[in-house]
């Protein structure tokens, strides 16, 4: 089923966590984000920053867009947050995408609690960090098992534009990814 951009919402969890400029994949998950940003914009999606948000080395015009719901909540406590449960309880949401750190801990946790509550629920694998790396398709593959799937911040946006049927957008879209 392709995900409805109407419906979906994006949460960022600690964003900041485990990078230092010498992180081996910083500048694919700059790269990634810096999409996902320009993607949220135009389509005018929702999203929450949990935790530590601003990642490292992104200044400037590629700062953390305003529109973003930002809650100081321990990323593990989130589902007894009424902030941010309130800000899903709106009937148009029904696709949560998480992204963040770590896949392992607070991602997998926050994840499996959406699904819990019947929310379907994507990973943005290219913007998730995970504390060890040799976890991550073991995480992914037992997040499955609860139908959550993993996807990147390329195939969302063109999900989100042929969801549409808006051959403007989809145009855009595509040069965004080119």
């Amino acid at each position: 089923m392709l995900a409805d951009p109407r419906h979906s919402r994006v949460v960022l969890v600690n964003l900041r966590r485990g990078e230092t400029p010498a992180s081996a994949d910083l500048a694919a998950r700059h790269v990634s984000f810096s999409l996902l940003q320009t993607g949220l914009e135009m389509f005018t999606v929702a999203s929450t920053l949990i935790g530590k948000c601003q990642p490292f080395g992104i200044t400037g015009s590629q700062q953390v867009v305003h529109s973003m719901t930002q809650l100081d909540v321990d990323a593990l406590s989130i589902w007894h947050d009424r902030r941010f449960t309130d800000n899903l309880a709106s009937p148009e949401t029904g696709i949560i995408f998480f992204g963040g750190s770590w896949l392992e801990e607070e991602i997998f946790i926050a994840a499996l609690q959406a699904a819990e509550r019947g929310y379907d629920v994507r990973l943005l694998s290219d913007v998730i960090a995970a504390r060890v790396e040799a976890d991550r398709s073991l995480v992914f593959d037992r997040l499955a098992l609860h139908g959550i799937l993993g996807t990147t911040v390329r195939q969302t946006l063109l999900e989100w534009a042929v969801y549409m049927h808006d051959p403007l957008l989809m145009q855009k879209v595509q040069q965004l990814l080119s």
